[in-house]
């Protein structure tokens, strides 16, 4: 049996005479004077199909009268032209009809929980995700759907043409708890043993270049066992990509060049565009430094400016530390005292000591509270620094710790841009981070740690200072930043045994300890292993951006919520105690856990 001729969305007007068969879900239906109008939909669009008396025998309209939303139906009959002046522009089969013959109704359906042919109503996501199997029948969640098949079918093509591999690397790994924290997996045939859910193949994708591959590729799923929030899961996909003999510049090319590609040729159809073309290059100091964050935003100004200099020796206290720093809001000075508390309050929340907020109106600066205190001199150097105008509001913030100044102000100016709408939702601005600190000392452990990973090469020209001054050393490491997210990072690797070992060295690792978690990479470096580097763009992160999606469950057909739960699935759920014997695991109550311990 063929259960459809055609999809709901191919229909036309050279199809006029042709008796068809389509197939899929009532959409919508309208009864008007007798005659049944029923919206037809299946994955690929939306036919109209007329019920009317004159052509059906009482029984199958009586049957046409019983249909409800979300039916699963089958209809065959004759396409014809819409009357004159009926066409529905909106639709790509709106030009058409059909006029039904025969009527099957292959599956019923209860009324759903929500609405699925209004993509315009605010839906809560708890039952969104609950009936998940209903809410991607949704036009807007199919469109994410095809959104994402494409790039990665463009990924796939477009690497394939430039003398990539696609190679599939394993998903039971061994635990290296240097980046999050990991997924652990208990072996059954070695007590006592276990697997780990791979962070990335970082390693795996280096080892396939000391194999030869120098071109390679794969669509990877990665786990973190993370808090969430928007731009996270815990399970996530992304491109990871490795390439031998190459520098930093042969990577970023062949980034850059897919995703203006896949942008132009497919995504610019859905009204997005580029805010650059090439892509700026900023080094990770200037970024912090103009913006306060390294994945900055740059559809929009609103850079920090600094006027340290105009307040040395100043009498206001709140600004006799080293730096101060501060952002123009434009068109805020309109924001309340209650606005700009609640501003102050996130600022601290973020590491900053305070904000002194200036009001810029026709007549100069008007503050409040401490600013009040500021001198005329003060205020007029604060203005011409600023570059404020008439209508703006001036924030300011001070710290002896510049780079935890920038940040507090960093993330104050990513959140009056969402909040300001000062972003163009359709515009895509990719930017290159480059020049990292390669190490940042923890203070808690009273060590170095690696920014990126601890396989990142340090640039030729600081490798003399790894033991003397690794605060001095960067890496040749890159961030790709789009819209406030970072939708790709990677690095240049090292690729020579002696580098490695000093770098580990310095990251606190014993040569014991470090053959035991990365003797097979030591090892690998010492048969021949060329020079590479790689990146590993973020399909779900791209994605969402492409779709204009608010988080990453819009563009994963089963996410996980907010608290890395299915909750249409149950999921995580309990297992039998047979399982847990088999896998020789025993689950205990917190206190007795303590017990054990001590």
């Amino acid at each position: 049996m063929h259960y459809k001729s055609h999809t709901c969305g191919e229909l036309r007007l050279e199809h006029v005479g042709q008796e068809v068969t389509l197939a899929g879900w009532v959409h919508r239906r309208r009864d008007h004077g007798g005659v049944i109008f029923v919206d037809l939909r299946d994955r690929f669009g939306i036919t109209q199909v007329v019920f009317n008396p004159a052509h059906l025998s009482a029984e199958m309209f009586a049957l046409a009268e019983s249909l409800r939303n979300e039916y699963v139906i089958q209809v065959i009959g004759e396409v014809v032209k819409r009357p004159e002046g009926m066409a529905n522009p909106k639709l790509a089969t709106g030009e058409i009809e059909l006029l039904a013959r025969k009527l099957v109704v292959l599956n019923p359906s209860k009324t759903p929980p929500f609405v699925l042919n209004d993509d315009t109503q605010e839906l809560d996501e708890a039952l969104r995700l609950r009936y998940r199997y209903l809410d991607l029948r949704r036009e807007r969640m199919t469109r994410n759907l095809v959104i994402r098949h494409r790039f990665v079918k463009f990924i796939r093509d477009y690497l394939d043409a430039r003398g990539f591999l696609e190679v599939e690397t394993p998903i039971l790994f061994k635990s290296t708890p240097e980046g999050a924290r990991e997924y652990l997996v208990p072996s059954r045939l070695y007590p006592g043993r276990f697997y780990a859910l791979p962070q990335s193949p970082q390693q795996l994708k280096q080892l396939l270049m000391v194999a030869g591959v120098e071109r390679y590729f794969q669509i990877a799923r990665c786990f973190r066992d993370e808090d969430q929030r928007a731009d996270r899961q815990p399970e996530f996909t992304q491109l990871d990509m490795e390439m031998s003999f190459v520098d930093q510049n042969d990577v970023l090319e062949v980034v850059e060049g897919l995703l203006t590609a896949f942008t132009e040729q497919f995504v610019a159809l859905h009204g997005k565009r580029l805010m650059f073309k090439p892509f700026p290059r900023l080094s990770y100091e200037e970024v912090m430094e103009r913006f306060g964050r390294d994945k900055p935003d740059l559809r929009f100004g609103m850079e920090l400016f600094d006027v340290s200099e105009a307040m040395r020796g100043t009498s206001f206290v709140p600004f006799q530390a080293a730096h101060v720093k501060g952002l123009v809001a434009p068109g805020c000075a309109h924001f309340t005292r209650k606005q700009t508390d609640e501003l102050t309050e996130f600022a601290k929340r973020n590491g900053a000591r305070g904000l002194i907020v200036l009001w810029h109106d026709a007549e100069g600066y008007r503050a409040s509270g401490a600013g009040a205190k500021l001198s005329d001199a003060e205020k007029q150097a604060i203005m011409r620094l600023s570059g404020s105008k008439p209508g703006d509001l001036v924030l300011l913030a001070a710290d002896d710790d510049r780079m935890k100044l920038n940040e507090a102000l960093g993330e104050l100016r990513h959140e009056l841009g969402q909040r300001l709408k000062l972003g163009d939702p359709d515009v895509l601005a990719f930017a290159w981070i480059v020049d990292f600190p390669m190490f940042s000392y923890d203070e808690t452990e009273k060590r170095w740690v690696a920014n990126h990973h601890l396989f990142t090469a340090p640039r030729d020209e600081d490798l003399e200072f790894l033991e003397t001054d690794p605060a001095r050393v960067k890496g040749k490491q890159y961030d790709l930043v789009c819209n406030g997210y970072e939708v790709a990072g990677g690095s240049i690797r090292i690729h020579r045994r002696d580098v490695q070992e000093r770098v580990m060295r310095l990251l606190g690792l014993s040569m014991e300890e470090a053959y035991q978690k990365f003797g097979h990479m030591l090892e690998a470096f010492e048969y021949g292993a060329p020079p590479h580097g790689g990146i590993a763009p973020g399909i779900d992160r791209l994605t969402m951006l492409y779709a204009s999606a608010p988080n990453l469950r819009e563009v994963i057909a089963f996410p996980k919520n907010q608290q890395a739960a299915d909750t249409m699935l149950g999921i995580p759920s309990p297992v039998s105690e047979k399982q847990l014997q088999e896998l020789h695991i025993r689950i205990v109550t917190e206190e007795a856990a303590e017990k054990i311990a001590q």
